[in-house]
């Protein structure tokens, strides 16, 4: 259930009352409630950009206020639920309100907290196990029961797990020790999770939020329909495309479902794709999203942190298996539309991408400067900001371009514009906001420009919305660190896997892998990760697995797991808009994302698939290899190439696919010979025929 709980809140109208608080408050101002939580949202996402630029406070107090807000705008998107205004509603907001109250302890107890570090006070524990087990309501209700059990079995084990048998056992921990665990330190809902939460990805979050309101979402899609769409099966490259792109700035992949989809499973269905193959290729290219650089998901600034990283080498290692991965559903959706002998859109219905790029070119630059600080060494935190900053710069600013006429004076305007914000260069991210508080006081005085300002603030609400998911789950997986780090209860899981890969390293990924999956069945992306690489992380860097790519191993299969059945979230996500079971769009996921199966475990024999050697030549035989692998398994999966394939070559495909990824002695030499030994036999057979005459119409 899960699964159909986080689709359901970013689908507004489905389930129950808690289903829709996503979709509740910051945008809605018709009522005194409404508007009040919109002003709740703007206030935490200028909290937010304050303490990103100038760090008035500790950490410890910007993660408690951070937590502090996820609770009260949580709560009272809940409240703004309720269909009266009864004794639910105000509880609700008083809830909320404590929340926010216990946000603010330890930024007035700072001092007393410090002085009385390791020997909390009757007060601290009572506000700790209250904070608690708010955060837990609030995950459920955002997310749904299933990570809270999670959680909660962690919670348990360090509070009674000296009573387990040996080795599960630990020594025993005061209930006191377990809350001061939890609650006042960096080590539990505070945690590295919450800090990341509150730094890097409520930042990037608020990125996204400017650009698609900015009207990025149309930039790429014209831009995916003139590229694309004219092709064979036009309509599901587009949406394979324009995914991709939105994956440049919004990490989220179930929200890339329903932006997207909601324009691509219909045209796609339009054109001849079956709804649940439609509904798989949007939730499949969404999830991409997640690793296409530079503003990856939420998962690699974690990672970043974990290992301790530059965000720039998590950025480096996904770059070609992001290339890989969309390129295989881009081959996916190429051969199904043979089989089935689809066409493409009409090229005069189709727009021309360099008008698009022509007319909102000025859009690519907030994302290009960000490449640029990230590749320049510079903190995401800081090109975040300055990313940021410059998206409300152009918003501002093309409201004051459009009075000034001629041509001319809007390109000197945008110029001197552009040489104005680059002075974050010499005096900081100050010089931008100065820039941005001019645009402002512009704007309050002209035509339109109120409106302009409008959309400046609901991009404000509708990041802080945006984030809430995100924030919530980060300060509950914490709950599972603080256990981790309290009992050492990952050691027991590093003996078992590392026993287990003394024999095969192969068997131990399939575990590894295995155990991502049937996590992610129950809870996201994040926890996910952050679970799986505490247990199974330090076991694969024993069995001489670099550090990081068993990260990036795992993290991979915790997206694996929102398209893998029996619950895949974005697959749930799509099942409403392509009105097909999304048990049925899962199972078209696993055909379609072979390449999220297949790229890690290469990786892991061969780390210069993610840039881990200076060997070049490596590189280049490594990533031949995984293309023919992947085509390969693309052909099998179908079932067609130039035509339809027999039994026996789908088997043929399918063993020398297997060989290639399989880094055993004599296995390269196996598969490639496999490989050329197919293809030349699907040629020959097939000679003289062209693939669309014999296509198969049928399903």
């Amino acid at each position: 259930m899960a699964a159909n709980t986080e689709a359901e809140i970013l689908q507004p109208g489905h389930g129950p009352a808690e289903s829709g608080i996503m979709h509740a408050g910051p945008t809605d101002r018709s009522t005194v409630s409404g508007k009040l939580i919109f002003a709740i949202a703007v206030a935490f996402s200028l909290f937010q950009i304050y303490t990103a630029s100038y760090t008035p406070l500790s950490s410890l107090v910007v993660r408690s206020l951070h937590v502090g807000f996820l609770l009260l705008l949580t709560f009272a998107l809940c409240a703004s639920l309720r269909s009266n205004r009864g004794g639910a509603f105000w509880l609700d907001w008083a809830v909320g309100v404590l929340g926010f109250a216990i946000g603010l302890y330890h930024w007035y107890f700072e001092y007393d907290l410090l002085m009385r570090a390791g020997d909390p006070s009757m007060t601290d524990i009572v506000v700790g196990l209250v904070a608690v087990a708010l955060v837990f309501e609030a995950a459920r209700r955002i997310m749904g029961i299933a990570l809270p059990i999670v959680c909660a079995v962690f919670l348990a084990y360090a509070l009674f797990g000296e009573y387990l048998p040996s080795p599960l056992n630990h020594r025993g921990y005061g209930f006191d020790q377990v809350v001061d665990q939890m609650f006042l330190g960096t080590e539990g809902i505070y945690g590295t999770p919450i800090f990341v939460s509150s730094t890097y990805i409520f930042l990037f979050i608020l990125f996204g939020s400017f650009l698609e309101r900015a009207g990025m979402i149309g930039l790429f899609t014209d831009v995916a329909m003139g590229t694309v769409g004219h092709q064979r099966g036009g309509p599901a490259k587009v949406a394979v495309v324009s995914s991709a792109l939105m994956g440049t700035i919004n990490g989220s992949g179930v929200a890339n479902v329903v932006t997207t989809g909601q324009f691509t499973i219909p045209l796609m269905k339009r054109f001849g794709y079956r709804s649940e193959f439609a509904g798989a290729v949007e939730a499949t290219a969404s999830m991409g999203g997640q690793i296409m650089p530079p503003v990856m998901g939420a998962v690699a600034f974690i990672m970043a942190e974990t290992i301790n990283v530059p965000y720039v080498e998590i950025v480096k290692a996904a770059i070609i298996p992001a290339i890989l991965y969309f390129a295989t559903v881009l081959w996916m959706v190429h051969l199904e539309a043979g089989r089935l002998n689809l066409v493409g859109l009409p090229k005069k219905d189709c727009p021309n991408p360099l008008t698009a790029i022509r007319e909102k070119w000025f859009l690519v630059l907030p994302l290009a400067v960000l490449v640029y600080l990230l590749f320049s060494g510079y903190t995401p935190l800081f090109a975040g900001t300055v990313g940021l900053g410059l998206t409300a710069l152009i918003i501002l600013g093309t409201s004051v371009a459009t009075l000034l006429g001629p041509m001319a004076l809007r390109v000197v305007f945008w110029i001197a514009l552009g040489f104005a914000a680059s002075a974050f260069f010499e005096y900081g991210i100050s010089a931008v906001y100065l820039l941005i508080g001019a645009l402002i006081l512009f704007n309050l005085f002209t035509r339109g420009g109120r409106e302009t300002l409008n959309l400046t603030v609901e991009s404000l609400a509708e990041g802080a919305r945006n984030a809430l998911s995100v924030g919530v789950a980060c300060a509950l997986v914490g709950v599972i660190i603080g256990t981790m780090t309290l009992t050492g209860l990952g050691s027991n899981f590093v003996r078992v896997i590392v026993s287990v890969g003394e024999g095969s390293l192969f068997l131990s990924l399939v575990l590894t892998m295995l155990t991502c999956l049937v996590l992610g069945m129950g809870i996201p992306t994040i926890p996910n990760y952050i679970i799986t690489s505490s247990l199974v992380g330090p076991a694969l860097l024993d069995l001489g697995v670099p550090l990081l790519v068993s990260h990036m191993f795992v993290f991979y299969f915790g997206i694996m797991a929102d398209l893998t059945p029996p619950v895949a979230l974005a697959a749930f996500a799509a099942a409403p808009i392509a009105r097909t079971s999304g048990l049925k769009i899962g199972l078209q996921c696993m055909r379609i994302a072979v390449a999220g199966f297949v790229v890690p475990f290469m990786a892991v024999y061969s780390p210069s698939l993610m840039l881990q050697t200076d060997d070049t030549v490596a590189t280049i035989y490594v990533v031949v290899k995984a293309v023919i692998s992947i085509g390969l398994w693309g052909a099998a999966s179908i079932g067609y190439l130039r035509t339809r394939l027999t039994v026996l070559e789908r088997i043929w495909a399918t063993a020398a696919a297997f060989l290639l990824v399989v880094a055993l002695p004599v296995t390269d030499e196996l598969g490639l010979a496999l490989a050329l030994a197919f293809a030349v036999y699907h040629w020959w057979r097939t000679r003289g025929v062209t693939g669309q005459r014999h296509a198969d119409r049928t399903a």
